[in-house]
């Protein structure tokens, strides 16, 4: 005779099975891009369907912490979904889980009178508000709307629980992202204004001096000073005019989605087709592991870099190196052009050395030069190398020979 199907351990299956896939899925999605309101509504209906309730309904906080957004609901009558899609953040149940920071289990129906018809409250037996939170702050909260004959186990309770640890954890690592992007966005922003500062403005207000002068000149009707006001402005509009085109050029030219060391090659091939000088590039590095932001600063340092010998070096060879000593990276860009005296930076703060300085500080590193005249430039910069991975089994004393 077979033995009878155990009737509890078909229950729980039916609901741990799904629950599990919903930790393994949000596990996945830790790292990923999703928007605040994707996150959250993308489980709404298997956390219905696991419960076996009978409508759900997910609400975030606005950003001013003031009132609950409606962002998906599953079962609710039409009627409610139009009033419930903004309320007060400490509106009824909802308010009292996200004010307290802990889930609500079995609340009477009829907590939420002002929002639910009676014909809805009157099919079911309780109402579940589980907020969403990671350590004290607290995201939103879900809802779950049990029917009448129905009863959510403490089995269920404790899943729905890491669930909602797991989604806060989610949704703080998207709001850490967007708060991530916007930072860049204005440190790039501010950056560029600095270009813009240091090469195209600067020759423009050459420019409009030229201009004046040159319109003094004519009013005295002195020709000499005239003619030569005239070509040091044509000058000046021919330099901006491609100062303009560099600068858009170079943030036009993404990185390479490939990564740094793509990027850098792109560049390096660019720069040789326009300068007809002798490129060479030797990364003595097998092991680069930047963030993104920071293979960011080291392209556009290169970049500001192969600007700067294009311009002013007129140098036929240039050789760029990327090495790894003692956990810092160092990037040197060498050329064999005219250099320049030490005591003479004002011609290279003019183009972008300030810019440098600026991304090689959030490198955490440091940016040295060196040249003399008639016997070229070498610039290094150097940055720790934080996401290197230690070998347990190395000791100090390896290290250093």
């Amino acid at each position: 005779m077979e033995p009878t199907a155990n009737p509890e351990a078909a229950e729980e299956g039916r609901y741990k099975v799904p629950a599990l896939l919903v930790l393994s899925e949000i596990a996945s999605s830790l790292s990923t891009d999703s928007t605040v309101d994707e996150l959250v509504a993308r489980y709404l209906s298997t956390m219905v369907r696991v419960a076996g309730a009978c409508a759900g309904a997910v609400r975030v906080l606005t950003a001013d912490g003031t009132h609950l957004r409606l962002v998906s609901a599953v079962g609710l009558p039409p009627q409610v979904l139009e009033r419930e899609r903004i309320v007060p953040a400490n509106c009824g149940v909802c308010g009292e889980a996200v004010v307290s920071a802990k889930p609500l289990w079995s609340c009477p129906p009829g907590a939420c009178p002002a929002a639910l018809p009676d014909s809805f409250l009157s099919e079911l037996s309780e109402v579940v508000a589980v907020p969403l939170k990671h350590g004290n702050t607290v995201f939103g909260v879900y809802n779950l709307f049990i029917p009448r004959g129905a009863k959510l186990s403490e089995e269920v309770r404790i899943l729905f629980g890491a669930i909602s640890e797991h989604l806060g954890i989610a949704l703080e690592n998207a709001r850490l992202s967007r708060a991530n992007t916007r930072i860049t966005l204005v440190e790039e922003r501010q950056l560029l204004a600095n270009q813009v500062h240091d090469s195209l403005a600067q020759t423009l207000a050459y420019a409009k001096m030229r201009a004046a002068a040159l319109r003094e000149a004519q009013r005295v009707g002195d020709g000499p000073r005239t003619d030569r006001y005239l070509a040091e402005l044509e000058d000046a509009i021919e330099a901006a005019y491609a100062e303009l085109r560099e600068l858009i050029g170079r943030f036009r030219q993404p990185m390479d989605p490939r990564g740094l060391i793509a990027a850098l090659e792109a560049s390096l091939r660019a720069f040789a087709q326009r300068s007809s000088a002798d490129v060479q590039f030797e990364n003595r590095s097998a092991d680069i592991a930047l963030s993104p932001e920071e293979e960011m600063h080291v392209f556009h340092i290169v970049q500001e870099a192969l600007a700067n010998i294009y311009k002013h070096a007129q140098a036929s060879t240039v050789k760029l190196s990327i090495d790894l000593r003692e956990d810092w990276y160092q990037v040197c860009i060498e050329d064999n052009g005219v250099g320049f005296a030490p005591r003479d930076k004002e011609p290279v703060e003019h183009f972008g050395l300030a810019i440098m300085r600026e991304r090689s500080e959030r490198l955490g590193g440091e940016m040295h030069i060196e040249s003399r005249p008639g016997a070229g430039t070498r610039l290094c910069l150097s940055f720790p190398a934080r996401n290197r991975v230690h070998n347990r089994h190395d000791s100090p004393a390896r290290n250093s020979h």
